[in-house]
């Protein structure tokens, strides 16, 4: 059967106190309501229906890149009256799975383990069994240990109450029965809602059995209402991902100090410092080692580079055997070849840097085609704009720029040239020649400093 997948994203979220929908609260650097619909993707459904609530259009507008059909839920009538609303696009004949958007984690293994459950006579619901399941519905069973109901804690008696397996919401049944069962909803209860987890009963009556299965951590299905639970689910999603990474190799100096924004493919022997952050997509090679405070955002990282401490690389690529850091920045566009040293407080944006060449100290590097052996002083900076418009600088093979030298794009360094200290070159510069731009300088016998006036 074909899968056809219903998430609910219409919930206001008030107890996250923010203007801002809770479902684009982010997990890991990526939206809640996109976890959810990543693992949609990842079981292949035919059609995912997002319902989103009375001004949710924002959230709409947020994931516009996504391939799914928008539902609006006018009125915040319960969950059962908002699967109703995707109803007129609901195919008879297909699974269909019910998620949420502010329950990120659930892993494609536990759904696929779900909807093995579902058959012409059967339908599967996700449980867990809480050591304190207070503020959820409870699952009610038989005598001989079938489902016969979910029963919402507002409604429950003392007794129910004591039951500790609770519904979490996810559940997957045929879209045919789905429709019908909904069409028979009422809301009298204590909420004056229509509830889905009233199907329940409706399939038991029907004879239709309902088979529970139960995910691997109860923080798959745990829902997120405000920022405190928000921030533990993150640092489980964290460590999930660091013990992940050791089992595949990778020294991770303090696993609680460490954060995975987005997906890294590594290289063997690697070794990450406290504190470090990759976002993006981050490839590490053989022997990388990555010190304390580093930020890496869709950079790839040649085999045995070293990146020390308090260095942020940002859409770039760095060489084989490369120094960077302490406290570098290299911005987005830059290729680093082999052997490339980039020092301490150093900036490079949009720039080719040949092998072997280096930027030590204090220096700014943009908009430039540097090649191979070249030495750049400290306190050297590419002048690249000019206000309007952003130009190249290019030095030669070999070139050597003394340190404070400005570069006034734009310009050509010659290959083997060498840049006075304290030069500021508007000219190209010839290949093997020292070029030399100063004010004579003078001393002045018998100067006295201004004094304060009394």
């Amino acid at each position: 059967m074909e899968l056809s997948v219903v998430i609910l994203a219409a919930g206001q979220g008030s107890r996250m106190r923010s203007k801002l929908p809770k479902v684009l609260h982010k997990l890991a650097h990526k939206p809640l309501l996109t976890h959810v619909i990543d693992v949609a993707e990842q079981l292949a459904a035919q059609d995912i229906h997002v319902v989103y609530g009375h001004g949710g259009e924002v959230v709409r507008d947020a994931l516009s890149d996504h391939k799914v059909s928008w539902v609006k839920q006018d009125e915040q009538l319960g969950t059962g009256h908002a699967v109703a609303q995707a109803v007129p696009r609901l195919i008879d004949d297909h699974v269909v799975l019910v998620l949420y958007g502010d329950v990120p984690l659930t892993t494609k293994a536990t759904l696929e383990q779900l909807l093995a459950q579902v058959s012409k006579t059967s339908m599967g619901l996700l449980t867990a069994v809480l050591d304190n399941p207070h503020g959820y519905g409870r699952i009610v069973r038989n005598s001989d240990n079938a489902v016969q109901c979910i029963t919402e804690e507002k409604d429950a008696s003392a007794e129910i109450r004591k039951i500790p397996e609770v519904n979490t919401g996810i559940l997957a049944v045929s879209g045919g029965k789905l429709k019908e069962w909904l069409g028979r909803l009422k809301n009298n209860n204590a909420q004056g809602e229509y509830y889905l987890t009233d199907i329940i009963a409706m399939a038991v009556s029907d004879g239709i059995e309902v088979k529970t299965s139960h995910a691997s951590a109860v923080e798959e299905v745990e829902g997120i209402n405000n920022r405190s639970q928000l921030a533990r689910i993150e640092r489980y999603y964290q460590q999930q991902q660091a013990e992940q990474l050791m089992m595949a190799g990778v020294t991770l100096k303090d696993p609680a100090r460490f954060d995975l924004r987005g997906s890294v493919e590594t290289g063997i022997d690697v070794i990450i410092d406290v504190n470090v952050i990759l976002e993006g997509d981050v490839v590490l090679g053989d022997n990388v080692a990555i010190g304390a405070n580093c930020v890496l955002i869709n950079s790839i990282v040649g085999d045995g580079s070293v990146i020390l401490p308090n260095s942020i690389i940002e859409n770039s690529v760095i060489g084989v055997e490369c120094s960077i850091g302490p406290f570098a920045r290299i911005r987005p566009d830059t290729k680093l070849a082999n052997k490339v040293k980039i020092g301490n407080f150093v900036e490079v944006k949009k720039a080719q840097v040949g092998d072997a060449s280096k930027i030590n100290h204090l220096s700014y590097v943009g908009d430039s085609i540097i090649g191979k052996d070249v030495n750049i002083g400290a306190g050297t900076i590419t002048c690249n704009y000019d206000g309007a418009n952003k130009h190249l600088t290019e030095i030669g093979d070999g070139a050597f720029i003394g340190s404070d030298s400005q570069l006034v794009a734009p310009v050509k360094i010659g290959a083997g040239a060498t840049i006075g200290a304290g030069s500021t070159v508007t000219n190209d510069a010839p290949e093997n020649a020292l070029t030399l731009s100063r004010s004579k300088q003078r001393s002045i016998d018998s100067w006295a400093r201004p004094q304060k006036k009394k």
